[in-house]
């Protein structure tokens, strides 16, 4: 039976993120607010758990979930042969609305799906998520919803679409926005703009004014 707690309540708050970190440390499921929308969450160096999260959403190993961290400096231990310009796009608008595809350390033993070596890594801008994820480590995070269904701005909905799959809902109100994170890939000489969300292409241009568009 899934457990939901309300993280508006401070009393709430403390122990929903506690029971939170100790669901995904046993490998199970949980959902948390970000910035953007709400998420589903696993332990990320679990393949087991990753897997849950994929079959919980109805999704297959070719879109690969993306992790979220809690600091920046997290990145030291994911990412190799970051430039300059990623880290420039991280100052800027870390935590934020803004997704970095990079090439991840050769040595990590995890499975996010079919990654080709890259992981798609974002620090949300959101006390909850931040706080859970300061406390259990990076996270498998994707958008808690049924695929094809759209992204959920509340923990109704989410909880709506994947029911008991999930062991613990953080419930912090309604998302500011429905609109997903700006993803950049940074595995190239040049960054490259995969999908315009929160973060326009010009506001990107201003960090980094070499920036290109996917066609």
């Amino acid at each position: 039976m899934a457990r939901r707690y309300d993280c508006t309540d401070a009393t709430d708050r403390a122990t929903g993120l506690r029971e939170a970190a100790s669901a995904v440390r046993r490998g199970e499921l949980v959902v948390l607010p970000t910035d953007t929308v709400y998420g589903i969450g696993a332990d990320a160096f679990s393949a087991e758990a990753v897997g849950d999260l994929l079959e919980a959403k109805g999704r297959g190993r070719g879109m690969p979930s993306p992790v979220l961290v809690g600091s920046p400096n997290t990145l030291h231990g994911l990412v190799t042969d970051f430039s300059e310009q990623a880290w420039e796009l991280v100052d800027a608008f870390w935590p934020g609305a803004l997704t970095l595809v990079a090439t991840h350390q050769p040595s990590l033993t995890w499975d996010l799906g079919e990654t080709r070596g890259t992981v798609a890594v974002r620090m949300p801008l959101h006390p909850v998520a931040i706080e859970l994820l300061t406390d259990f480590g990076p996270m498998a995070v994707s958008s808690a919803n049924l695929t094809g269904h759209p992204s959920p701005q509340d923990c109704d909905a989410a909880q709506e679409m994947l029911g008991d799959s999930v062991s613990v809902y953080l419930d912090g109100g309604p998302t500011p926005a429905a609109v997903p994170s700006s993803i950049v890939d940074v595995t190239g000489r040049i960054p490259v703009l995969l999908r315009e969300g929160a973060i326009s292409a010009d506001e990107l241009r201003k960090v980094v004014p070499d920036l290109e568009v996917a066609n």
